[in-house]
């Protein structure tokens, strides 16, 4: 494969509960309480897709872009709890070694992206980045990893997508591209494969010793 796309929450950076409380104070801020867990099982999607699926579409039409405002303010909180994944920069430094470009793929806002990129001091490691902005619809829809792989100027068969939870697996397989996951993101290995997997590793410290042996050769 000459193209990888990395997700980035909970992927590269262990954001995942902290989105899920941000998302639990935006909900109850606007009375709607709903438990944690259901939160989290939601975690990976934009928010344009996760306020209608955890509430209605009438919600959404009414108060969603409220309720993500809310949730931007709450998880501008904890941002600065965030640390990167282990070995996540020395995985895109392996993708390069073997000579793959690397995109990132994420639906976070574009302040919370360049608070990852320094993070993770990766702004002139990889070879781009797309943002929720990029798109209209955010994963599960396919829009994100088809907007990376243009910007790679490649097809679907010359990449891989590695991402942590299923609506990576499910928005890459929509746009026609393999994914490899990682269990970080809080998701389980059979959760991970039904949505699409074609391998699951616990983390990205475990993935970069199988490097050689996945899609990725």
């Amino acid at each position: 494969m000459s193209v990888a796309i990395l997700d980035i929450d909970g992927t590269l950076v262990d954001t995942n509960y902290q989105h899920t409380l941000a998302w639990y104070r935006a909900f109850c801020e606007h009375d709607i309480v709903l438990p944690v867990w259901r939160i989290h099982r939601h975690i990976g999607m934009g928010g344009d897709q996760l306020v209608p699926a955890l509430t209605s579409v009438q919600v959404e039409r009414e108060r969603g872009d409220d309720i993500r405002d809310a949730e931007s303010r709450c998880y501008g909180q904890l941002i600065g709890e965030v640390r990167p994944m282990r070995d996540a920069r020395r995985l895109i430094e392996d993708l390069h070694a073997r000579g793959h470009r690397v995109l990132l793929a994420s639906s976070a806002k574009q302040q919370e992206l360049d608070h990852y990129l320094e993070l993770l001091h990766a702004r002139e490691l990889v070879d781009g980045w797309t943002s929720s902005a990029d798109v209209q619809a955010t994963k599960p829809a396919p829009d994100i990893v088809q907007v990376a792989l243009d910007r790679a100027s490649a097809v679907a068969d010359e990449a891989m997508m590695i991402g942590d939870s299923p609506w990576d697996a499910e928005a890459a397989t929509r746009a026609g591209v393999s994914t490899i996951a990682v269990m970080t993101g809080g998701f389980s290995e059979e959760e991970l494969e039904d949505a699409g997997a074609s391998a699951v590793y616990q983390s990205v410290a475990e993935l970069r010793k199988d490097l050689d042996e996945t899609f990725l050769r």
